[in-house]
């Protein structure tokens, strides 16, 4: 990789980690794809496949 790509990724990556600790201190979900299945990451840091959001 490139020095760009190499930088862009390092910026990128802090993002989603800053997105995902916003997310677990307002008490959401973080939502992963593992191997095809869609998990959640409870904000306690459990882990389930079944959904905590409610369906619209």
């Amino acid at each position: 990789m490139n020095n760009l790509a190499v930088y862009i990724t390092k910026i990128g990556s802090r993002a989603v980690r800053k997105a995902q600790d916003e997310n677990t201190k307002k008490g959401i979900p973080n939502v992963y794809s593992i191997n095809g299945k869609i998990v959640y990451q409870m904000p306690d840091g459990r882990i389930t496949e079944k959904s905590p959001f409610k369906k619209i």
